[in-house]
């Protein structure tokens, strides 16, 4: 891969957020309000339940970790499938791969934009947490990196499958950008453990990473030792959902260029 054509794509994607303050405000909007309403929401549901509160209970704490987890997968596969969308919003996709940009190197570019949202993100809404309902993300301690990390390759593993539709299907398919990760969120154990769903969903979340990193990071909330188990088997599935998605990817990638559908997207 050449670093230089991944930086320069980078520029360009950043570039769009230097004079577009409906392109800022989108990134810290939605997860901003997320964190308000669920932690006021769950702070009024304590307030019915207990007249006292020495401090907070743990279940506001799952909540609040777990709704900041969450926004990592989800702007680390919007990382990668806004920023395809972009450039078919724009009609440029296909400047780009008129250049000598290789494919790799296109989806490089959009990891580190959505790496580089998602710490602006988690700042913002670590530091909003800590003042409004005392919980402080940095308690989590190590684990932390670890929890990141996986969140963080099942996001842009998602991201790579969600952009290869759109690749595909085209226009039609500009809704599943926004709509896939919703479909995996009651699967993924993200506010409430596995063994809550039915028989017959528990085995389908255990193949999705992301619930081993959710159920792990309720185990180190609750003072319990970091389960190394959980976190080997997420990234395990994360290596296996990564290397299917690139394989998809370039699969749906060379079949639109082979019926002539990058040019109709790069167009329409």
């Amino acid at each position: 891969m050449n670093w230089t054509r991944i930086n320069a794509l980078m520029l360009r994607y950043l570039y769009l957020y230097r004079r577009s303050p409906p392109r800022i405000m989108e990134i810290f909007f939605w997860p901003t309000m997320e964190l308000l309403v669920w932690g006021f929401l769950t702070k009024f549901l304590i307030g019915l339940r207990e007249q006292e509160m020495v401090s907070v209970p743990n279940w506001i704490v799952f909540l609040i970790s777990a709704m900041i987890f969450w926004d990592i997968i989800y702007r680390a596969q919007q990382g990668v499938t806004i920023a395809f969308l972009e450039d078919i919003w724009s009609r440029n996709l296909l400047n780009l791969f008129v250049a000598p940009l290789r494919r790799s190197e296109f989806i490089a570019a959009t990891f580190l934009v959505g790496f580089i949202k998602i710490i602006a993100i988690t700042v913002v809404l670590s530091a909003l947490a800590l003042p409004l309902y005392q919980f402080n993300l940095l308690q989590i301690g190590i684990p932390l990196v670890a929890f990141f990390v996986n969140l963080l390759i099942f996001g842009w593993a998602v991201g790579m499958f969600t952009t290869a539709l759109i690749v595909r299907w085209g226009h039609a398919s500009e809704a599943l950008a926004w709509g896939i990760p919703f479909l995996i969120q009651p699967l993924a154990a993200v506010f409430y453990p596995v063994s809550v769903l039915p028989a017959w969903a528990q085995p389908l979340a255990k193949i999705i990473p992301c619930s081993y990193v959710f159920e792990g990071m309720r185990e180190v909330m609750r003072n319990e030792p970091f389960a190394w188990d959980k976190f080997w088997m997420a990234l395990g599935l994360n290596a296996v959902f990564m290397i299917a998605s690139a394989l998809f990817f370039r699969w749906m990638f060379a079949l639109a260029r082979e019926k002539g559908l990058l040019g109709k997207l790069g167009t329409q």
